[in-house]
């Protein structure tokens, strides 16, 4: 047997045996899988020496080879965002176990009794790319959830992870968990990604997490569901209504606080009637952190004037482009129909923010825009299943089937029927 015939043998039994481990994890009882959490939680900070290591290795390899500031960013780990995942995990803990509720119940004029009942999906597969903290969120709410999981990073992270998910298992055989509900391929041969998608008799839904590349590959690839998203083009629109205190300080937090993420801002739309008074404070807000500013005519014109901005003419390729950096596409706009229509036109469906105090543009834009989250005056930064109150997330879903924005733990159920009778047949 040549080594590539043996690694999809490994894959296989390990499919097989998640499978098999999802069938107990269906049905085991809340304070086992809190325990393992909470197991989780805590053996991440004890075993930190451990996985920062491992991260160090990681990193030393993907700044060789020359890897890009984002997602460098997202590799990286240290003491700080260790104690903020297992925060994560804790808090995935305290949330109520969807498993099992009971839901819709009605009693017909025959007398059945109808509802759902909501179940885990089964088995979910996760491929994603050079964030080794998406390993232990996914773990962690597929397995409140019910769901045995098969995760599959990438070779950027194979060290980090190969650690995390060590700790993970040992924390969840101490809880009492079935064996094999968390399986990992260590594997980071590209061609098993293919036969992974094509096992569809063991996996229920498979979760990428990635560039566009890898995302488009998975949807084109895949014979099992897929959940599909990430990729976040997000605008904030402000308003010739907005406060412009509160408007400079929310696209500051969105484009600042953390670039290299979906949920950054990339494109700023300005109404005509403000952008005199408004685009001047935000630039200067905005150069602080030395954010590049691709201009519009428009903007340009309004701007250039303050001779320290880092300004660039904008091109059409600004417009729909995640810069996943301190850069931001700015465009004057001369109605919110105009800002709608670029909204629709570039966007990604992730996240896109209005800031007005006219009540009926903010209610147009709940109304029109098609995004899985859509802001009234707050920085799109908050599309995150942490501060949505889900505790993590295992993905940002920008379709519209089964689940659409951050995914928690309902979205990763399903339901039964269930049907209660007193002996009814149909006549």
């Amino acid at each position: 047997m040549n080594k590539m015939d043996s690694s999809l043998k490994q894959l296989k039994v390990k499919g097989q045996a998640a499978k098999a481990a999802s069938h107990r994890l269906a049905y085991i009882s809340t304070d086992i899988k809190n325990n393992a959490l909470l197991n989780i939680a805590s053996d991440l900070l004890t075993r930190r020496g451990e996985i920062l290591a491992a991260n160090k290795k990681d990193y030393a390899a993907a700044k060789a080879s020359s890897m890009g500031a984002a997602l460098l960013d997202r590799l990286m780990l240290d003491e700080k965002r260790l104690e903020g995942i297992a925060a994560d995990t804790r808090a995935v803990a305290t949330l109520p176990d969807p498993v099992g509720e009971t839901f819709e119940m009605r009693t017909m004029p025959n007398g059945l009794q109808i509802g759902k009942k909501r179940v885990p999906l089964g088995v979910i597969a996760a491929i994603y790319e050079s964030r080794p903290n998406v390993t232990v969120d996914i773990a962690a709410l597929c397995l409140m959830s019910g769901n045995a999981i098969i995760l599959r990073g990438g070779k950027e992270t194979i060290h980090s992870n190969t650690a995390i998910v060590g700790v993970i298992r040992d924390a969840c055989d101490r809880a009492g968990m079935p064996e094999d509900c968390v399986q990992f391929i260590d594997n980071t041969d590209r061609a098993l990604v293919n036969s992974l998608l094509r096992m569809n008799d063991v996996i229920d839904l498979v979760i990428p997490r990635g560039g566009a590349g890898l995302i488009n590959s998975v949807k084109e690839n895949a014979t099992m569901a897929v959940v599909t998203g990430g990729i976040g083009v997000c605008h904030t629109y402000v308003d010739k209504m907005a406060d412009i205190d509160e408007a400079v300080a929310i696209v500051n937090n969105a484009k600042v606080q953390r670039c290299t993420v979906c949920n950054a801002l990339d494109t700023v739309l300005v109404h005509a009637g403000i952008a005199k008074s408004f685009l001047p404070k935000m630039a200067a807000e905005l150069d602080k952190a030395k954010v590049e500013l691709h201009c519009d005519k428009r903007a340009m014109t309004i701007l250039k004037s303050n001779k320290s901005l880092k300004l660039v003419p904008a091109v059409a390729e600004d417009w729909g482009k995640e810069f996943l950096a301190l850069i931001a596409a700015i465009k004057v706009v001369d109605s919110l129909d105009e800002a709608l229509g670029h909204i629709e036109k570039y966007g990604s469906g992730h996240s896109e923010a209005i800031v007005t105090e006219d009540y009926s543009a903010a209610m147009r834009f709940l109304n029109e825009v098609d995004a899985a989250c859509v802001y009234v005056n707050a920085s799109t930064r908050f599309t995150d299943g942490g501060q949505f109150g889900l505790g993590a997330e295992v993905g940002i879903s920008t379709q519209k089937l089964h689940a659409r924005g951050p995914l928690g733990l309902k979205e990763l159920t399903t339901y039964k029927w269930v049907i209660l009778g007193s002996g009814q047949v149909r006549p």
